[in-house]
């Protein structure tokens, strides 16, 4: 079929190739991509075209012709409204793989690099339960109050109330929070008029510790109702230890705003990674799988192999955790970021485990490194676990000029991946070894540890 002739609204049968960087599935029609959201490699579907791009087409299932054997019933009743996982209709063992090959692939096409060691993506016994926060958006209808994530290429909320990838006390919060919320009839932020209250619940919880808080996102300081709802929430949920309230009045895409202030009990809950202990405020980065996040660690720092002499920078450190994870191994440990209540809460969980070698700075690594290798300073090991995004050039420029030995890059997306390790091989590096690691089960995300080395040292 030539591609000219397709038409929005036309169904044509194709075979899925491959799985797609956002979990959906992969076809070709006459050399042009079709995007198909619900679909597994190897199955033969019929497709409505619902989009006709320059560069690929996008197509909505319409029936499944053959089926992928690793197609299963989703565990979720609102899993295809939801849009926040992406692969709960494949078997978690073909997940695993599916990952694997998403990383091989934005390697092998943005770095060309073929003959690279990807080891197979590590995953979890039990890929549900997981998620220790939820960051909801809170909208009134009908005269009820609901929370959820947005139906893919809506504004529509879908209520997610019982999400089985979140830890059960983490649903438990948001929905006694909309209760309370309900009950006390606190206005809920309307975003076309620009009226009323509650804009976001913000729930966390530390799966070692079982300290839980909950943070509310008003649109202004005034909050009607504060100490009934402070009184219900402690009532309903006992074991809470902080209630938050942040303020931003901004129309912005940007949940948290600049102000926030305690309502009832601590600023901070605790949370430990095996042995080290960290203490998180509620705009603080933490990853969201605790479990996942000490495999995560301890293959960083089996990729940094230290012996005690090093030097380590940990770029993006956020609260502090690669960094104190290799802190007894290392000589010295530098962290940075730019937000700085992520650095207050690092310094004070260095503190707190009784670290002299580690020392943390507000500032972008890509300004702080260069300063530094000019003073003199002499780093082995750099770490840099950035946003989805990837490297900033201004860095990827730093790190090859600063030449550090040894490098490990913590990513979580293979595109910006691939592409920044092109710039760091054409810079004289070697990329040793990739180890995926499953993070966000039933989700198409993967992370991945790259250890890359400098050339001829």
């Amino acid at each position: 079929m030539n591609h000219t002739l397709l038409k929005i609204g036309q169904t044509v049968e194709v075979k899925i190739k491959k799985l797609g960087i956002n979990g959906e599935g992969v076809a070709y029609l006459n050399r042009k991509v079709v995007f198909i959201p619900g679909t597994l490699p190897n199955e033969t579907v019929l497709t409505k075209i619902t989009k006709i791009e320059k560069n690929y087409t996008e197509g909505q299932l319409i029936h499944i012709k053959k089926a992928s054997k690793h197609r299963i019933k989703p565990q979720c009743p609102v899993y295809e409204q939801c849009g926040g996982c992406t692969l709960q209709h494949m078997d978690y063992k073909e997940q695993l793989r599916g990952k694997y090959e998403l990383v091989k692939e934005a390697i092998e096409k943005y770095a060309r690099i073929t003959d690279v060691d990807i080891r197979p993506t590590i995953g979890m016994k039990n890929p549900w339960g997981y998620r220790n926060k939820a960051q909801l958006p809170v909208h009134e209808r009908k005269g009820q109050v609901v929370t959820g994530l947005y139906e893919m290429g809506t504004h529509q909320i879908v209520d997610i109330s019982a999400c089985p990838i979140q830890h059960p006390k983490v649903n438990e919060i948001i929905q006694a929070a909309k209760k309370v919320i309900k009950q006390l009839n606190i206005p809920i932020y309307d975003e076309r008029k620009r009226q009323g209250i509650i804009k976001h619940l913000v729930a966390r919880v530390g799966f070692e510790t079982e300290e839980s808080q909950l943070t509310i996102i008003t649109a202004r300081d005034e909050l009607p109702y504060q100490k009934e709802l402070i009184l219900e929430l402690r009532y309903k949920l006992p074991y809470l230890k902080s209630i938050i309230q942040n303020i931003n009045p901004l129309k912005t895409s940007i949940v948290f705003g600049n102000k926030t202030k305690v309502l009832w009990g601590e600023e901070k809950i605790n949370e430990r990674l095996k042995e080290i202990s960290f203490t998180l405020s509620p705009r603080a980065f933490f990853q969201l799988n605790p479990e996942q996040t000490v495999k995560l660690y301890t293959e960083v720092e089996k990729a940094a192999a230290l012996t005690g002499k090093e030097v380590v920078v940990d770029a993006y450190c956020g609260v502090g955790t690669i960094g104190l994870w290799l802190a007894k191994k290392a000589k010295a440990v530098y962290g940075m970021d730019i937000i700085p209540e992520a650095i207050k809460d690092a310094k004070e969980n260095a503190k707190a485990g009784g670290y002299d070698n580690v020392e943390y700075l507000v500032g972008k690594a890509e300004e702080l490194l260069p300063k530094w290798v000019k003073e003199g300073f002499k780093l082995d090991v750099l770490i840099v676990d950035p946003p989805r995004t990837g490297l900033d050039q201004k860095l990827l420029d730093t790190i090859i000029k600063v030449k550090p030995k040894k490098f490990i890059y913590v990513s979580c997306n293979p595109s910006t991946l691939g592409k920044d390790l092109a710039v760091l091989v054409k810079g004289g590096y070697k990329v040793e070894y990739v180890q995926p690691v499953d993070m966000f089960p039933q989700t198409a995300h993967v992370e991945t540890v790259v250890l890359i080395e400098r050339k001829g040292i």
